[in-house]
């Protein structure tokens, strides 16, 4: 009777240890997986319950419970025994980023950028916090017990809980009131920047302070300790900063800082565990608390732990091991049992099919008549080409020369740039990007050549660029400014007509004057009663002298058609002569 009880235990104890074991990992399609850390080796799949991105997982104390929060604006709770959906409800109007559970487990906090505490069973909301600006990047509770003691406990009011969102360098104490009036933050803590990593030791008595180790994205860590006991106007700003810097010696006279990314309470609360480093190989030290200065800095030197790792790594090189009975068969060595053809029965063969007279070139003479077409051929304007530029580019950006980058990116020709773009190495397409970006900032004449050049790069690589992961980062700064400078287009546009319409009308204005200049005594012409008599008089003496000229003119015209007549009779000597004349001549 006694042995199979003892199995019996022994196989519980298995199962707890299996849940224990079991690592719950988002992904970016909406299934979680669970790894077994034991056996190293995944256990279950859950899916069907997030149709985008999971945020954050938060097992409950209930070990087969386990929640989940996603872009899909949806909060899950599954059964991990079954990997089934236990139950699903809409968390917020946007993305869920976190969650975590009430130290009874009868509550739930989900964040986006509004904090709301949900009831597990009725899956209502019971309370609403203001939250952040920005989506919330964690949340925990600070608290276990209530600090006013002599109230009957809930589970949940009188409790702290804090929160800290991206892009935002205040942490924020909310308190967990009986009534619904305050939904602001109680405290708030002020860090250098956006906080990575948080890790607290939970007050479980109603005196002990609560200490709060921070660690920013600049790679400080800021350690806080501070008594929850109600609101607090000021921001707290941290009790002791740490940093980390290498000792700057081995001809390196500038220390450099070395980051640190994570840091963790011990126990004990008194000492931390600091990883620092590189995220490829961190460094994990321990570091007790026992100093009163608020700015500490530990030298230590990073780069002599990772170069001897590296060089190790390196020289481990397999030689092959090598018989040295063996013999390695070559071609033409006596022993070869094949028998191996020389090249001159090829030739002979091929001079056969050659008509008589003709002799064959040999490949020096080939690949000197090669070279010699080659150096004949020029690019027109000496310019150099398509190939010759992609390769330009590719040296270019790989040495981040700028002369050589001046020269490709500043052409002009469509079709040059097409073809340059099109016969790029696909590696080379987001050091490009990058390129253009740091130029499209520089100055407006700059900024109109490199669009050229981001226009073929979206056109020719669209494909590969759909497949980076990280494609929205990478673009980040491009978008900023496509953005805004396509903000100030509305305003320039509206200010270019206005500008139009005052310049079209200062020309229009101009053009009136200068026709009012030409025709001013035309149109400034006034006429009264004593000016038309006047002007009556001056027409009849007008018209009298008229007609006196006329009279003048024609007795002229007279005259001179009488001498004309004259002028004639003496040519044909018809001419009048006087009688004494006619009689000598009969």
């Amino acid at each position: 009777q006694d042995g199979p009880q003892r199995k019996k235990r022994k196989s519980e104890v298995a199962e707890v240890d299996k849940q224990l074991d079991i690592l719950a990992i988002g992904t970016a399609v909406g299934s979680i997986l669970l790894y077994s850390t034991a056996k190293g080796e995944l256990q279950s799949k859950l899916d069907g319950g997030h149709d985008n991105r999971v945020n954050s997982v938060r097992w409950h104390q209930d070990n087969s419970c386990l929640y989940s929060c996603s872009e899909d604006k949806h909060i899950v709770e599954w059964n991990t025994q079954t990997c089934k959906v236990k139950c699903k409800w809409k968390g917020d109007n946007s993305s869920v980023t976190s969650l975590c559970i009430s130290p009874d487990g009868k509550m739930l906090l989900s964040a986006g950028r509004t904090i709301k505490l949900w009831d597990l069973e009725t899956k209502e909301v019971y309370r609403h916090f203001t939250g952040h600006a920005t989506s919330v990047s964690s949340l925990m509770f600070t608290t276990v017990k209530p600090m006013n003691e002599n109230k009957p406990f809930d589970g949940i009011t009188g409790l702290y809980f804090l929160s800290g969102a991206i892009h935002d360098r205040l942490l924020s104490v909310w308190y967990i009131r009986s009534d619904r009036k305050e939904k602001n933050a109680v405290m708030s803590f002020t860090v250098t920047d956006e906080p990575t990593f948080i890790d607290l030791t939970v007050s479980e008595v109603k005196e002990e302070p609560v200490k709060l180790a921070v660690v920013c994205r600049d790679g400080q860590l800021h350690l806080f300790e501070h008594i929850l006991n109600g609101y607090c106007k000021k921001p707290l700003t941290s009790n002791c900063t740490i940093q980390i810097a290498t000792p700057g010696s081995d001809g390196d006279s500038t220390p450099k800082p070395v980051p640190i990314l994570a840091a963790a309470f011990c126990t004990d609360k008194q000492s931390l565990l600091v990883v620092y480093g590189n995220t490829l190989q961190p460094i994990i030290e321990k570091v007790s608390l026992n100093t009163s200065e608020s700015h500490l800095c530990l030298i230590r030197d990073v780069q002599k732990v990772l170069s001897l790792k590296t060089d190790v790594a390196l020289t481990k090189v397999k030689t092959p091991v090598v018989n040295l009975d063996t013999k390695v068969l070559v071609p033409g060595i006596p022993g070869h049992s094949t028998a191996v053809k020389t090249p001159s029965s090829g030739k002979e063969k091929k001079k056969n099919k050659r008509k008589p007279g003709e002799t064959e070139d040999s490949i020096e003479e080939r690949l000197e008549a090669l070279d010699i077409d080659v150096s004949k051929v020029k690019t027109p304007g000496g310019l150099p080409q398509t190939d010759s530029f992609a390769v330009l580019l590719v040296q270019g950006l790989e040495s981040n020369d700028a002369e050589i980058l001046n020269r490709v990116l500043n052409t002009r020709k469509e079709n040059v740039i097409k073809n340059t773009v099109a016969r790029m190495p696909i590696h080379a397409v987001i050091p490009l990007l990058h390129e253009l970006t740091k130029r499209l900032q520089g100055n407006p004449y700059s900024a109109s050549l490199m669009v050229r050049w981001l226009k073929s790069v979206f056109t020719l690589h669209a494909s590969y660029l759909s497949t980076l992961p990280d494609l929205i980062p990478q673009l980040g700064m491009l978008y900023q400014l496509m953005e805004s400078r396509v903000k100030t287009l509305q305003k320039l546009s509206r200010l270019h007509g206005r500008l139009f319409i005052l310049v079209t009308q200062v020309a229009a204005s101009e053009t009136v004057q200068d026709v009012t200049e030409v025709n001013q005594t035309a149109k400034l012409v006034y006429e009264d009663e004593s000016s038309e008599e006047e002007g009556s008089d001056d027409e009849m003496i007008a018209d009298k002298d008229s007609d006196e000229n006329w009279d003048e003119d024609e007795e002229k015209e007279e005259q001179s058609d009488e001498q004309d007549m004259a002028v004639e009779k003496e040519i044909n000597g018809d001419s009048d002569l006087e009688p004494e004349n006619e009689s000598e001549e009969e």
